[in-house]
């Protein structure tokens, strides 16, 4: 027996992954609706290789009677409408900021803390984290197991594509620009993000870091440990998929690179692809499409006592949203809903 699910935002990036992987993992659905803003009302969205999905109003939906809800269509959009559709007794996950660090709405990677699903019952609302949250802790918890991390340092080169369809657009725009000598003109980003980098991504706060190094450092303390220590830099690069991070963890106890390549090894979602030689380690065009985290060029940091350095990279559409909604309802629907 299926469920009734709801994707929420399914004409967006992240909207449509989640409809795809829903799909690809074969979970069980009776029933399935896509629904969006007015304005994408009629539009058609495709749920696997042959069914197709016409768009229903938000705004409209009734909730009653749907078990899950996969939501991803804005911070704001789902403060309103995750709380009508968990008060119809449908369990949402939802993909925005919203309610990350709400107290009483859990905060969750599966391959993290899937203990911490339970905690759906007093609002019926699961929190998706930030992509770059995700993929950095799916990495780290394999390390704190083995030796205790107290402090990550990390710097982000993150892509268009976290920015939604239109960054991806300015980036392609921009780029054919450049090659036939048109003006440049940025709109969705500060400065031309074309064979550029730019090192702020969502608004300034006032100690001087941007929310998005925010959110990597509540969250993490959230999902992983709250006495771990972080400090992010995250900057938009143009690449249109995947995210990559250069983390540096400091451990309470000394840890081999040895121990922490085979800690890794085993880690669920993890693979380790790190050779030590040109090309062997991952980047984000081989990595765009997968599900894994990928973690190369482990070594260690000899400037501080118990470090080590790596390299992080993973599909932020997959992992850093949709897969990791996929999962969590994976989790809810074994554990907590069984039909």
């Amino acid at each position: 027996m299926g469920y009734k699910v709801a994707v929420i935002g399914a004409t967006g990036n992240v909207g449509r992954e989640i409809l795809q992987t829903l799909f690809e993992r074969n979970f069980p659905i009776d029933d399935i609706v896509a629904l969006a803003s007015e304005r994408s009302v009629g539009r058609e969205v495709s749920f696997g290789d042959k069914k197709i999905l016409k768009v229903k109003d938000l705004a409209k939906f009734d909730f009653k009677g749907w078990d899950i809800a996969l939501s991803s269509p804005g911070a704001k959009v789902s403060a309103i409408h995750s709380p009508r559709a968990a008060a119809a007794g449908c369990v949402v996950i939802d993909n925005t900021s919203h309610f990350r660090m709400e107290p009483d709405v859990p905060l969750v990677v599966p391959e993290v803390n899937p203990q911490a699903i339970a905690g759906y019952k007093k609002r019926g609302i699961i929190a998706n984290p930030n992509c770059s949250t995700i993929q950095m802790v799916v990495a780290l918890k394999p390390l704190h197991d083995l030796g205790k991390i107290t402090r990550v340092v990390v710097s982000t080169y993150q892509s268009v594509s976290g920015g939604g369809k239109e960054a991806m657009d300015e980036l392609f725009e921009q780029t054919r620009a450049i090659y036939v000598n048109d003006a440049i003109t940025p709109q969705k980003f500060p400065k031309q993000i074309a064979f550029n980098v730019i090192p702020q991504i969502d608004v300034f706060m006032d100690d001087g870091s941007t929310k998005e190094e925010w959110k990597m450092t509540v969250e993490t303390c959230k999902i992983l440990d709250p006495d771990i220590a972080v400090h992010a830099t995250c900057v938009r690069v143009p690449v249109f998929v995947s995210h990559s991070e250069s983390i540096n963890v400091e451990f309470a106890r000394p840890v081999s690179v040895e121990a922490a390549t085979e800690a890794l090894r085993d880690a669920p979602g993890v693979v380790v692809l790190d050779t030590r030689e040109p090309g062997g380690y991952a980047t984000p065009i081989e990595t765009t499409g997968d599900d894994p985290v990928f973690v190369s060029r482990i070594r260690k940091d000899p400037t501080v006592k118990n470090g080590l350095s790596f390299w992080c990279v993973a599909d932020n559409l997959r992992k850093g949203a949709a897969l990791n909604a996929v999962q969590i309802a994976e989790v809810l629907a074994s554990d907590y809903l069984k039909k």
